[in-house]
């Protein structure tokens, strides 16, 4: 886009008055924000109309990616920069007095996802429209978010995430385009014309409004749309006739209970009513994402039968695999077509992509639940799972009713949304090498001896122009200069800085570049943690959702060993280590919200005992978000990626700590290998368990805790520490981790892995006293992070899954 300083000077004093009612002078720094949000979504509504003219003129095939979050952060640096108008922007309000980083920090984080799931959806969305992809993102527009994160007494204390509270200057409401979904209700069966008819009565309706928010490509004049629906009851207020009769509750009653739908990202589902309405939100989000499709393909002209041929509809994970059964019913119930045909089309429509092997997110439904909330929708599912069943029978000759049954889509009294997904995909891939070839050789085994055919791997990227070129903007600089900005386009012209690697003035301007960011960041944590770390120390980096599989307690067991051997002997020979931790445990997770305490009283113990001179500090860092997120990575020298080898699909923070010279220690798990491959085993830390070894223990069950824990005294004695008065704290307060250690036998290998990872940090110790050497593996990490930029991951899915070309063809 193309812009004078003057002109936008004109546009922004003239929007403070339109929109704020107020001259420069007087508005606030809010009414700044305001003004200039809506300036800038402005200049991007011209190119987003052309867009989508452009995309119906041209005939494209589209792309839509569901996803149950949709992990943005803010959108107004971005967009500045996608644009092409930040210096422009800056230099104007300079000379106006205003200050542009003042105003960025005055926008909050969209409430709309939680961990790598939401942020590789919004990574997607970057790299879709600025890979000139006509893709669109479908979710739901959640009025509080997870939740905003509390640390009072060491403990996680979970509050509404008001991200709303002030207006969201990028989205347009869409009441004109908003759909009708219906659950509960009974069927009833008949016959229209000799065809047989369903009708679905006695339902409850729920209005699904759109929210548009334009998703911006780099430098391209592309806009695509991320589609967010909120649910809205009927009666768009309160309910007169109950009103009038004195039932003031009753009366907004119906109107409370459809917002409830789209309140509050992941409901906890530990009791009854939170499952109903963790049901109703992904049957919420297909079904108004699918009839809008189906409506606006409509208007195309094309016919309905080649619906498959310009519509490709993606899966992202099982949550919304109630797209598979919701596209049945409407090519049947509203469009006429007969069983085949609508069979047909969804599954040439419909890919999915698989996040996990962990079983509490494979989603399964009791019947009894599914069948009273959506009738219409079970009914296609059992008919999709007879027609399956009968497939494997009668087609692929399995005569093993336990294999059958164990494939099912509904048996056990279980509606399986993972099988589900399967049947009703024409691809079914995993997130990383490993993670795919565990689905095919183990998890889905049973699949891919059936649908080979439909398994491949896409290993998961991130956006380098969020996560490098916008969060970090004194490397991207220091690159530029360097190796020109090829490399924002075409993310693997990274490569070109391992020339640089062993140079001493590049090492020297990377340093620095580091030093710097690690500065801002001790002052953010001392500004609004009171804590004082010392930005000379090493920052080793653990931020991610809490869970136990995820491994924070090993961090936290080498973190008490390390102190016990300060307290022996302080003047014992480590480098300084400031250890910072982040992250949310869902609310009914109750042992994840005790390794957030047991986090935050190791901090309180560490921090305070002067006999350690300062050598270790821990820190916990509250409410670990996108925009955190952007402070912290380009501050670490330490990426722990340490979850149990073949639990973690793949992970996408190692990229992003990778891409900004951070030096991974890592398991044999996911994404990990592939970092490994790209950037040469000297130049990453990889310690413990390998997947072989890891399902070895599994399938003979030889593993039992209690051995490590009385062979390694360093073990015994932090082990012990968690309920022998060493921590100033109820004496059981930490028993439920204790005994996931040793009475439950450490069903992720904290302490099998132990010993390894106290070796794996020794050499983290050595390797950062070496600074040449510790430079020169942090930019050769820069340099081949380009691999795993979502640019080429998209790339990847376009041309693979989807069939529709990029603009990472002409690069």
């Amino acid at each position: 886009m193309q812009i004078t300083k003057e002109v936008f000077q004109e546009d922004f004093i003239k929007k403070v008055k339109t929109e704020c009612a107020r001259n420069i002078k007087e508005a606030t720094l809010l009414n700044k924000y305001v003004a200039l949000g809506s300036l800038i979504r402005d200049y991007i509504t011209e190119n987003w109309v052309n867009t989508k003219e452009e995309y119906e003129q041209k005939g494209k095939k589209q792309v839509y990616y569901f996803s149950m979050e949709f992990l943005l952060g803010k959108l107004l640096a971005n967009n500045l920069m996608n644009l092409g108008i930040r210096e422009v922007c800056q230099e104007a309000l300079e000379e106006l007095g205003i200050s542009l980083s003042e105003i960025e920090e005055m926008e909050l984080d969209q409430g709309l996802g939680n961990g790598g799931l939401g942020r590789l959806a919004a990574c997607f969305m970057d790299s879709m429209a600025s890979l000139n992809i006509s893709g669109h993102g479908c979710g739901i527009r959640y009025k509080y978010g997870l939740f905003e994160q509390k640390i009072i007494d060491g403990y996680q204390v979970e509050l509404p995430d008001k991200w709303l509270q002030q207006e969201n200057i990028w989205e347009i409401v869409k009441p004109s385009k908003e759909v009708k979904v219906r659950f509960g209700g009974n069927v009833e069966v008949g016959e229209v014309d000799n065809k047989l008819r369903f009708f679905h009565e006695n339902y409850e309706t729920i209005r699904a409004v759109p929210y548009d928010t334009p998703m911006v490509g780099y430098g391209n004049n592309i806009v695509n749309t991320l589609r967010l629906w909120s649910a809205e009851g009927v009666k768009k207020e309160l309910d007169y006739e109950y009103f009038n009769r004195g039932e003031y509750t009753k009366a907004f009653e119906e109107k409370f209970s459809a917002e409830s739908i789209s309140h509050v990202l992941y409901p906890n589902d530990s009791f009854e009513k939170g499952k109903q309405l963790r049901l109703k939100q992904e049957y919420f989000l297909v079904s108004a994402g699918v009839q809008s499709i189906v409506r606006y393909y409509k208007k195309s002209g094309k016919p309905i039968s080649e619906f498959d041929k310009h519509v490709a509809i993606h899966i992202n994970d099982t949550h919304p695999a109630l797209a598979v059964p919701e596209l049945m019913r409407v090519l049947m119930d509203e469009e006429g077509l007969g069983w085949d045909e609508a069979w047909n089309i969804t599954r040439h429509t419909i890919s999915y992509t698989n996040h996990t092997i962990m079983a509490e997110a494979l989603e399964k439904w009791e019947i009894g639940l599914f069948q009273s909330l959506l009738p219409r929708i079970f009914m296609i599912v059992e008919e999709i799972n007879e027609r399956f069943c009968k497939e494997l029978w009668d087609d692929r000759h399995i005569t093993d009713f336990e294999r059958i049954s164990n494939m099912a889509i509904v048996s056990q009294g279980l509606v399986k949304m993972a099988h589900l997904a399967i049947v009703g995909s024409y691809s079914v891939n995993g997130v990383a090498k490993l993670h795919s070839e565990i689905l095919k050789k183990r998890e889905l085994n049973d699949f891919y001896q059936v649908y080979s055919q439909r398994f491949n791997n896409k290993t998961n990227g991130v956006s380098h122009r969020r996560w490098l070129l916008n969060a970090n903007p004194q490397l991207a600089e220091l690159i530029h200069e360097v190796i020109g900005d090829k490399w924002v386009e075409a993310p693997k012209n990274l490569i070109k800085l391992l020339q640089f690697n062993k140079d001493p003035s590049f090492q020297k301007r990377i340093y620095d570049m580091k030093q710097s960011n690690k500065i801002s960041l001790a002052d953010m944590i001392k500004k609004k943690q009171g804590i004082a770390v010392d930005p000379y120390s090493i920052f080793d980096v653990q931020v991610k959702r809490i869970h136990e599989y995820k491994r924070q307690i090993l961090n936290v067991l080498h973190i008490m060993h390390l102190y016990n051997q300060l307290i022996e002997n302080p003047d014992l020979d480590i480098f300084p280590r400031t250890f910072l931790f982040g992250g949310k445990a869902a609310p009914g997770y109750d042992m994840a919200k005790q390794i957030i305490k047991l986090i935050n009283t190791l901090a309180d113990k560490v921090n305070t005992d002067i006999r350690i001179k300062d050598k270790l500090k821990v820190v916990f860092l509250e409410n670990y978000g996108v925009s955190l997120a952007e402070s912290i990575i380009p501050a670490t020298n330490v990426s722990e990626q340490i979850a149990t080898t073949t639990k973690e699909a793949s992970g996408t923070g190692n990229m992003k700590f990778m891409m900004n010279g951070a030096i991974t220690v890592a398991t044999y798990d996911g994404a990990n290998i592939e970092i490994e491959n790209a950037v040469g085993g000297g130049n990453i830390i990889i310690f413990g368990l390998k997947e072989k070894e890891i399902f070895e223990l599994y399938k003979n069950g030889s593993y039992l805790s209690v051995d490590a824990y009385y062979e390694d005294t360093r073990l015994k004695r932090v082990v012990n520490q968690l309920i022998d008065g060493f921590f100033s704290v109820r004496y059981d307060e930490f028993l439920a981790i204790f005994d996931s250690l040793l009475k439950y036998n450490d069903k992720y290998f904290v302490l099998k892995d132990f010993d390894d990872y106290v070796d794996a940090q020794k050499k983290v110790n050595e390797l950062y006293k070496d600074q040449k050497k510790w430079l020169e593996i942090s930019i050769s990490n820069i340099a081949h992070s380009g691999t795993f930029s979502s640019d080429n991951t998209v790339h990847r899915y376009a041309t693979e899954i989807w069939r529709v070309p990029t603009m990472l063809d002409y690069y």
